[in-house]
């Protein structure tokens, strides 16, 4: 898979999910169903998603103890989407875990990448809420190491970090980068943000964009743009 856009898809339920997807007429993008999402239908809404054509982002962000990620993944595998992710806090041998669970017998699975520090997390969060005191470029760099190390196929991170991230674990090691916001326009609840064009300077490899696309007046041309801005 090469360079994309993926949408996020954070509606309530199927009924408004459906509705925004039928805009894109003769268009499948790329989309990602999270947790109100996916709480909201269950894996009943990632099957018709992916019956319609698209490429899916299983963004439920595991971390618990590595036998039941390691199960849990499992199932999710039997779903067929393309990207899954967990919390690299979670340890190197729950990131192993998950990714065993995660491969199928004919030894097939889907990308397995793991979030380093949330996108609304600075580093006065890190260190008064985790009493985590490193440098929060440090930590985010440590995090994707120890998911490279345990086999894993990228990071969740900052756009700001994506660059750094290539260099520590190499080009081929994904980045996919939520907090992405056009140039005039609001960044939300995000904290560390960037443009999908500097997105693309940087290095990114996938792009996950919400409430620009989503909220928009237009959610197609602005999908459009984002791509424009992005792939070229």
């Amino acid at each position: 898979m090469g360079r994309d856009v993926i949408i996020a898809c954070d509606f309530a339920g199927a009924e408004e999910t459906f509705r925004f997807l039928d805009k894109f007429e003769g268009k499948k993008p790329f989309v990602k169903i999270g947790m109100e999402l996916y709480y909201a239908e269950g894996p009943s809404i990632v099957r018709e998603i992916k019956r319609r054509g698209h490429k899916i982002f299983l963004d439920l962000k595991l971390h618990d103890i590595p036998n039941t990620v390691k199960k849990s993944m499992a199932v999710l595998s039997r779903l067929d989407v393309d990207i899954c992710n967990l919390h690299a806090s979670g340890t190197v041998k729950m990131m192993q875990a998950a990714l065993e669970g995660l491969t199928r017998p004919d030894g097939t699975r889907p990308l397995l990448i793991a979030v380093t520090q949330l996108t609304s997390t600075d580093q006065q969060a890190m260190e008064n809420d985790l009493l985590i005191k490193e440098p929060i470029d440090k930590v985010v760099m440590h995090y994707a190491l120890n998911a490279k190390n345990a086999g894993l196929d990228g990071v969740v991170c900052s756009p700001l970090e994506a660059a750094k991230v290539h260099e520590t674990c190499g080009k081929d090691f994904l980045t996919v980068t939520p907090g992405v916001r056009f140039a005039d326009g609001d960044i939300g609840d995000q904290k560390r943000v960037m443009t999908p064009a500097q997105a693309k300077e940087i290095g990114s490899d996938y792009i996950v964009v919400g409430r620009p696309i989503t909220a928009a007046d237009d959610p197609v041309a602005a999908y459009e743009r984002c791509l424009d801005e992005f792939v070229g």
